[in-house]
């Protein structure tokens, strides 16, 4: 049987261990180039059902806390947990609030009590998951009858102009490997979480050149962490074929950075 928390590609998703030290290195330049992450999850938080007022929510995957401290400017009467496996992330966040709590913890094997809380919310944390189905059960246990699991992910199609150029320059494994939307449908309809809403929306960024984006990718944390990456310094001669491979796709805007953006507003049936 396939295994549908896996992406349908040779390899398997990053080592969880690389993911938060790559992320913790990250801490600090991360809000400076992370405006994708603020549109994305922005535009979950606007699709979260109205009149919503959760005791106690969640933020999965919090990264240096932006969105912890957005729940908790708008909802002051509850209480929020700020959870990532990367502890640099956390000793960002936790000097700058938002949660009341802020927990070194993985969204497979999440660290609270059965029905804690009413909302929980993660925001392009998720794509990291290669168990997937372990973090809708694990969402479903610590979800109050009623609770939401909103969620943004990365599904297949992300960085395609950047994968294909890479293809074409050398062949080798240089961009982030992700699970297709049909994997996420499926998924969360085995869930025993009811969808209020499951799409995919392309987010297109555009740079001046292929340094630029690169650079934005590791500033992130989120550069090349797939088993099967090439090791050591990349050679000259790959670089000028990436940068002429890549130059196709130029738009008028600059060069185009695609992102296969999954919204999901999930329930726990009452």
């Amino acid at each position: 049987m396939t295994d549908l928390s896996r992406p349908a590609l040779p390899g398997v998703l990053p080592d969880k261990r690389q993911v938060a030290a790559s992320f913790s290195r990250a801490a600090a330049s991360y809000d400076s180039v992370a405006q994708l992450q603020r549109d994305v999850g922005h535009t979950l938080l606007a699709r979260l059902p109205l009149a919503f007022a959760p005791r106690r929510w969640l933020d999965m995957g919090c990264g240096t806390g932006y969105f912890s401290r957005v729940l908790g400017d708008r909802l002051p009467a509850s209480h929020g947990v700020a959870l990532d496996i990367a502890e640099g992330m956390l000793n960002h966040a936790r000097p700058l609030g938002g949660a009341t709590y802020f927990i070194a913890g993985d969204a497979e094997r999440l660290p609270l009590q059965a029905a804690s809380c009413d909302l929980i919310f993660s925001s392009l944390a998720v794509q990291w998951c290669a168990n997937f189905d372990a973090v809708l059960s694990e969402a479903y246990r610590v979800l109050r009858p009623g609770g939401v699991l909103a969620f943004a992910s990365l599904c297949v199609g992300t960085l395609d102009e950047l994968r294909e150029s890479w293809r074409a320059a050398d062949g080798l494994v240089h961009v982030n490997r992700f699970r297709t939307f049909e994997a996420y449908q499926q998924l969360c309809a085995a869930s025993g979480l009811r969808a209020v809403s499951l799409e995919r929306l392309p987010h297109v960024l555009h740079y001046p050149d292929v340094r630029s984006l690169t650079h934005e990718l590791k500033a992130l944390g989120a550069h090349n962490l797939n088993p099967g990456r090439p090791g050591g310094l990349t050679g000259r001669a790959r670089i000028v074929a990436l940068v002429d491979a890549y130059e196709q796709f130029r738009q008028a805007q600059g060069l185009p950075a695609t992102y296969q953006v999954v919204y999901a507003v999930l329930e726990k049936p009452r």
